[in-house]
């Protein structure tokens, strides 16, 4: 399922226009994205978390030549599915 077929379900669900439903996705998308930014963690009870990991600095290979490289330090977005999420997922 893509963005736009995700709004289009949104919308059927909540009985609205699609403008509506997108604008709503769209807002809560960038407040998720902003707490991310601000090192905030986004929390969804039963469904699960979204966090910001930070990988260290390490030390790679290029596949192709062989040739060894430094990888530097960076951030990355993390999301851990809930409790809820799992067993749903799992068919329990």
């Amino acid at each position: 399922m893509n963005k736009g077929e995700f709004v289009e379900a949104l919308a059927d669900a909540l009985g609205s226009s699609r403008a509506e439903a997108e604008r709503a996705l769209n807002a809560v998308l960038e407040l998720i994205a902003e707490r991310l930014e601000k090192g905030e963690k986004v929390v969804f009870t039963g469904f699960g978390s979204f966090e910001v990991t930070e990988r260290g600095a390490r030390t790679g290979r290029n596949p192709q030549t062989g040739a060894t490289i430094q990888i530097p330090a960076t951030k990355a977005p993390k999301f851990s599915p809930g409790a809820a999420l799992k067993k749903r997922i799992a068919g329990k």
